[in-house]
Protein backbone atom coordinates (compact mmCIF):
# COMPACT_ATOMS: atom_id res chain seq x y z
CA UNK A 1 0.00 0.00 0.00
CA UNK A 2 2.50 1.90 0.98
CA UNK A 3 4.43 1.69 -2.46
CA UNK A 4 0.90 2.14 -4.33
CA UNK A 5 0.67 5.94 -2.34
CA UNK A 6 4.54 6.64 -3.13
CA UNK A 7 3.98 5.73 -7.20
CA UNK A 8 0.33 7.90 -7.12
CA UNK A 9 1.55 10.47 -5.12
CA UNK A 10 5.05 10.90 -7.79
CA UNK A 11 2.72 10.35 -10.46
CA UNK A 12 0.65 13.57 -9.31
CA UNK A 13 4.26 15.02 -8.86
CA UNK A 14 4.76 14.65 -12.47
CA UNK A 15 1.25 15.92 -13.70
CA UNK A 16 1.38 18.39 -11.59
CA UNK A 17 4.77 19.92 -13.51
CA UNK A 18 3.60 19.23 -16.88
CA UNK A 19 0.80 21.62 -15.72
CA UNK A 20 2.82 24.19 -14.64
CA UNK A 21 4.80 24.27 -17.20
CA UNK A 22 1.96 24.33 -19.82
CA UNK A 23 0.34 27.30 -17.90
CA UNK A 24 3.37 28.84 -18.21
CA UNK A 25 3.78 28.57 -21.55
CA UNK A 26 0.51 29.69 -21.63
CA UNK A 27 1.54 33.09 -19.55
CA UNK A 28 4.52 33.52 -21.81
CA UNK A 29 2.26 33.94 -25.02
CA UNK A 30 -0.21 35.90 -22.85
CA UNK A 31 2.66 38.49 -22.52
CA UNK A 32 4.05 38.32 -26.02
CA UNK A 33 0.68 39.13 -27.67
CA UNK A 34 0.33 42.14 -25.27
CA UNK A 35 3.89 43.55 -26.25
CA UNK A 36 3.04 45.45 -29.87
CA UNK A 37 0.14 46.99 -28.43
CA UNK A 38 1.65 48.55 -25.23
CA UNK A 39 4.80 49.35 -27.34
CA UNK A 40 1.86 51.36 -29.91
CA UNK A 41 0.35 52.74 -26.53
CA UNK A 42 3.81 53.86 -25.01
CA UNK A 43 4.56 55.15 -28.17
CA UNK A 44 1.67 57.47 -28.33
CA UNK A 45 1.77 58.52 -24.86
CA UNK A 46 5.07 59.86 -25.30
CA UNK A 47 4.34 61.28 -28.41
CA UNK A 48 1.62 63.44 -26.60
CA UNK A 49 4.39 64.29 -23.53
CA UNK A 50 6.51 65.95 -26.24
CA UNK A 51 4.46 67.94 -28.05
CA UNK A 52 5.49 71.65 -28.39
CA UNK A 53 9.44 70.05 -28.41
CA UNK A 54 10.10 69.11 -31.86
CA UNK A 55 11.03 65.77 -30.22
CA UNK A 56 9.69 62.61 -31.80
CA UNK A 57 9.39 59.20 -29.96
CA UNK A 58 12.31 58.20 -31.74
CA UNK A 59 14.20 60.91 -30.66
CA UNK A 60 13.21 61.10 -27.15
CA UNK A 61 14.80 57.36 -26.64
CA UNK A 62 17.73 57.84 -28.32
CA UNK A 63 18.24 61.07 -25.72
CA UNK A 64 16.94 58.87 -22.99
CA UNK A 65 19.63 56.24 -23.76
CA UNK A 66 22.14 59.07 -23.56
CA UNK A 67 20.58 60.26 -20.71
CA UNK A 68 20.84 56.37 -18.92
CA UNK A 69 24.06 54.95 -19.96
CA UNK A 70 26.26 58.38 -21.28
CA UNK A 71 28.70 59.33 -24.15
CA UNK A 72 28.11 56.68 -26.83
CA UNK A 73 28.78 55.98 -30.42
CA UNK A 74 26.11 56.26 -33.31
CA UNK A 75 27.08 52.11 -33.63
CA UNK A 76 27.07 51.71 -30.19
CA UNK A 77 23.56 53.62 -30.05
CA UNK A 78 22.01 51.64 -32.63
CA UNK A 79 23.26 48.15 -30.97
CA UNK A 80 21.76 49.38 -27.54
CA UNK A 81 18.67 50.05 -29.32
CA UNK A 82 18.49 47.15 -31.59
CA UNK A 83 18.05 49.46 -34.62
CA UNK A 84 20.24 49.80 -37.83
CA UNK A 85 22.99 52.81 -37.71
CA UNK A 86 20.89 54.74 -40.36
CA UNK A 87 17.71 55.99 -38.43
CA UNK A 88 19.59 56.32 -35.27
CA UNK A 89 21.94 58.85 -37.26
CA UNK A 90 18.97 60.88 -38.34
CA UNK A 91 17.72 61.10 -34.70
CA UNK A 92 21.37 62.35 -34.01
CA UNK A 93 21.19 65.01 -36.12
CA UNK A 94 17.93 66.54 -35.78
CA UNK A 95 18.82 66.46 -31.43
CA UNK A 96 22.11 67.78 -32.41
CA UNK A 97 20.12 70.91 -34.80
CA UNK A 98 18.33 71.73 -31.99
CA UNK A 99 20.90 71.81 -29.20
CA UNK A 100 20.33 68.65 -27.11
CA UNK A 101 23.35 66.58 -28.66
CA UNK A 102 27.06 67.15 -29.64
CA UNK A 103 29.97 65.14 -30.83
CA UNK A 104 32.89 65.07 -28.47
CA UNK A 105 36.42 62.72 -29.48
CA UNK A 106 36.69 59.36 -28.83
CA UNK A 107 39.42 58.32 -27.03
CA UNK A 108 39.32 54.97 -28.72
CA UNK A 109 38.08 55.50 -32.17
CA UNK A 110 39.36 58.60 -33.91
CA UNK A 111 36.84 58.61 -36.51
CA UNK A 112 33.82 57.60 -34.49
CA UNK A 113 33.17 60.34 -32.38
CA UNK A 114 30.72 60.14 -29.24
CA UNK A 115 27.34 61.49 -28.71
CA UNK A 116 26.53 63.29 -25.78
CA UNK A 117 23.85 65.17 -24.28
CA UNK A 118 24.29 68.95 -23.82
CA UNK A 119 23.42 70.59 -20.86
CA UNK A 120 20.20 71.40 -22.56
CA UNK A 121 19.40 68.49 -23.70
CA UNK A 122 19.92 66.75 -19.92
CA UNK A 123 16.85 68.98 -18.86
CA UNK A 124 14.76 68.78 -21.72
CA UNK A 125 15.23 64.97 -20.77
CA UNK A 126 15.25 65.17 -17.58
CA UNK A 127 11.63 67.61 -17.42
CA UNK A 128 10.27 64.35 -19.70
CA UNK A 129 11.20 61.55 -17.32
CA UNK A 130 10.16 63.67 -14.51
CA UNK A 131 7.09 64.15 -15.68
CA UNK A 132 6.45 60.72 -16.70
CA UNK A 133 7.60 59.16 -13.69
CA UNK A 134 4.81 61.45 -11.63
CA UNK A 135 2.40 60.11 -13.81
CA UNK A 136 3.30 56.31 -13.55
CA UNK A 137 3.55 56.89 -9.99
CA UNK A 138 0.58 57.79 -9.60
CA UNK A 139 -1.16 55.35 -12.23
CA UNK A 140 1.07 52.43 -10.69
CA UNK A 141 0.80 52.23 -7.00
CA UNK A 142 -0.05 48.90 -6.81
CA UNK A 143 3.04 47.34 -8.51
CA UNK A 144 5.71 46.66 -5.97
CA UNK A 145 9.22 47.17 -6.62
CA UNK A 146 9.95 43.05 -6.76
CA UNK A 147 7.25 42.80 -9.59
CA UNK A 148 8.94 45.37 -11.50
CA UNK A 149 12.27 43.80 -11.43
CA UNK A 150 10.43 40.01 -12.03
CA UNK A 151 8.86 41.93 -15.56
CA UNK A 152 12.28 43.19 -16.20
CA UNK A 153 13.66 39.66 -16.01
CA UNK A 154 10.79 38.13 -18.35
CA UNK A 155 10.96 40.67 -21.03
CA UNK A 156 14.97 40.18 -20.76
CA UNK A 157 15.04 36.24 -21.78
CA UNK A 158 12.20 36.98 -24.20
CA UNK A 159 14.23 39.10 -25.89
CA UNK A 160 17.25 36.85 -25.65
CA UNK A 161 15.06 33.62 -26.85
CA UNK A 162 13.53 35.63 -29.58
CA UNK A 163 17.26 37.21 -30.88
CA UNK A 164 18.31 33.53 -31.10
CA UNK A 165 15.24 32.61 -33.09
CA UNK A 166 15.62 35.72 -35.05
CA UNK A 167 19.10 35.49 -36.25
CA UNK A 168 20.26 32.00 -34.78
CA UNK A 169 22.26 33.60 -31.85
CA UNK A 170 22.33 33.20 -28.03
CA UNK A 171 23.25 36.58 -25.54
CA UNK A 172 24.05 35.43 -22.64
CA UNK A 173 21.77 36.41 -19.90
CA UNK A 174 24.47 38.99 -18.18
CA UNK A 175 24.59 40.74 -21.38
CA UNK A 176 20.49 40.94 -21.77
CA UNK A 177 19.05 44.87 -21.99
CA UNK A 178 22.80 45.75 -20.69
CA UNK A 179 24.87 47.64 -23.49
CA UNK A 180 27.77 48.26 -20.93
CA UNK A 181 28.65 44.33 -20.66
CA UNK A 182 29.09 43.85 -24.48
CA UNK A 183 32.17 42.43 -25.63
CA UNK A 184 34.69 45.51 -26.00
CA UNK A 185 36.53 43.98 -29.02
CA UNK A 186 33.65 43.46 -31.22
CA UNK A 187 32.69 47.13 -30.94
CA UNK A 188 36.22 48.11 -32.03
CA UNK A 189 36.15 45.77 -34.77
CA UNK A 190 32.76 47.08 -35.70
CA UNK A 191 33.10 50.79 -35.35
CA UNK A 192 36.89 50.54 -36.91
CA UNK A 193 34.65 50.75 -40.45
CA UNK A 194 32.26 53.29 -39.63
CA UNK A 195 33.31 57.03 -40.89
CA UNK A 196 33.43 60.19 -39.21
CA UNK A 197 30.38 62.01 -38.07
CA UNK A 198 29.67 65.22 -39.90
CA UNK A 199 26.99 68.08 -40.19
CA UNK A 200 25.39 66.38 -42.80
CA UNK A 201 22.06 65.30 -42.17
CA UNK A 202 20.36 62.50 -44.22
CA UNK A 203 16.79 63.26 -45.56
CA UNK A 204 14.45 62.99 -42.66
CA UNK A 205 10.55 61.17 -42.89
CA UNK A 206 7.73 63.74 -42.32
CA UNK A 207 6.62 62.86 -39.11
CA UNK A 208 7.65 59.28 -37.31
CA UNK A 209 4.97 58.23 -35.32
CA UNK A 210 6.95 55.08 -34.05
CA UNK A 211 9.86 53.57 -33.65
CA UNK A 212 11.41 52.87 -37.29
CA UNK A 213 11.39 49.01 -38.15
CA UNK A 214 14.86 47.24 -38.48
CA UNK A 215 14.97 47.13 -42.30
CA UNK A 216 14.40 50.65 -42.29
CA UNK A 217 16.90 51.80 -44.63
CA UNK A 218 16.70 56.15 -45.20
CA UNK A 219 16.74 57.58 -48.96
CA UNK A 220 19.85 58.15 -50.43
Amino acid sequence: MDTDRRRNVNGDGDEGAEGDAAAAEELLYDVIRRLRPLHRTVVRATERELEGTGLTAGEHTLLDALRAHGPRTVPQLARSLDLDRQPVQRWVNHAAELGLVVTAPNPVHRRSSLIRLTDEGTAVVRGIREAEATELRRGLTDLSAGEVRTALRVLDRLGEEFRHLADGSRVPPEESGNPEMRDAAALDAAEDAIPPTTGHRSPAPARPTDHPKRTERPAE
